[in-house]
């Protein structure tokens, strides 16, 4: 059997990685990152609890047995018991499909309903817990298991360091940190000092995120922090290309043209028709709301255009609008 390779030898690889972001990096969305050229790619967060209780919908978020990876799953919770037991159905499940390479537990999510329930960033501030939690999982499956932190619940408490060097020990073999405490939520400018200082002194590999917009941003934060890995969130919205653009840049390839007003056009199509593929139309049309505007994001009358599109309910109306606004004076 072919020996995988390790967290550390696929970011050297190809340090470019997803994010995984609630309602956006579905399946679909996923495949059009990694067909642009991404490393690891996290999936949406995934409730432990509900996993457990064999929840239908929760099932249907897990990638399928014939999604290329290496894909990252992350889960959500509080209880190191039923952390544990959905990261065992996740490796029986995922991993003998071979694109499963890691699991992680969310300890940086702000959003109040997470935190409300203990899970996310509100474990931050409780490091015994979060320190059992890693344990339990490194000790119930084989994958690696890594942490995705904030530097911490406020200003006054930025305690990334400690509580990662902690989880390290008990079992973390990778850290991503996000450069903002839970209080900014995403307003402000990441701070990424603390995430440089996490990577010189810790024996794993680090993944920083926070404003990774262009490909300068992500050159200059790669190298003056000394990242293994840079984790991109909001800046692929509607640009996928951002991958593609980093992934060739670190790979020191020539950089391509930005795509025309036809390419967009024909990914955010084929996103919609993949959507329809893997949820049906109804569910397709409603769920690209939330990723259309950002495709059309920058252009005039894109304003406009959003408010028609969200009165559609037909896929092919859908596409047929999108052409006629994107290609509109192209030959």
């Amino acid at each position: 059997m072919t020996e995988q390779p390790t967290i550390a030898q696929l970011l050297a690889e190809n340090p470019v990685v997803t994010a995984p972001m609630a309602g956006l990096t579905d399946q679909a969305f996923r495949e059009i990152l990694r067909e642009m050229g991404a490393g690891l790619i996290y999936t949406e967060m995934v409730s432990d609890m509900a996993l457990c209780y064999n929840n239908r919908k929760t099932l249907e978020m897990l990638p399928a047995a014939t999604e290329q990876g290496p894909l990252v799953v992350q889960l959500c919770g509080s209880s190191p018991e039923t952390m544990a037991k959905a990261a065992q159905m996740l490796e029986d499940l995922l991993a003998p499909a071979g694109n499963l390479v890691m699991l992680d537990i969310n300890m940086g999510c702000p959003a109040p309903k997470i935190v409300k329930n203990g899970e996310g960033c509100r474990l931050m501030q409780q490091p015994q817990l979060a320190e059992r939690l890693v344990a339990a999982v490194a000790e119930a499956v084989r994958l690696p298991v890594s942490v995705k932190l904030r530097l911490g619940w406020d200003s006054e408490s930025r305690n990334v360091l400690p509580l990662a060097e902690q989880l390290v020990q008990a079992g973390a073999q990778a850290v991503a940190i996000h450069g903002r405490t839970r209080e900014q939520f995403y307003a402000g400018q990441a701070d990424w000092q603390l995430i440089t200082e996490a990577a010189a002194s810790l024996p794993v590999p680090v993944i920083g995120n926070g404003d990774i917009t262009s490909v300068p941003l992500a050159a200059s934060r790669r190298a003056e922090s000394g990242c293994a890995g840079l984790m991109v969130g909001r800046g692929l919205l509607g640009n996928p290309w951002l991958v593609r653009d980093m992934a060739r840049h670190f790979a020191g390839l020539p950089p391509l043209p930005a795509p025309s007003r036809a390419e967009i056009c024909r990914i955010a199509c084929r996103h919609l028709r993949r959507q329809v593929e893997l949820l049906g139309e109804m569910m397709a049309v409603r769920v690209m709301r939330s990723h259309l505007p950002f495709y059309l994001k920058g252009l005039p009358g894109a304003a406009a255009m959003r408010g028609g599109l969200n009165s559609l309910n037909e896929a092919a109306a859908v596409e047929q609008a999108l052409r006629e606004f994107l290609l509109k004076d192209l030959d």
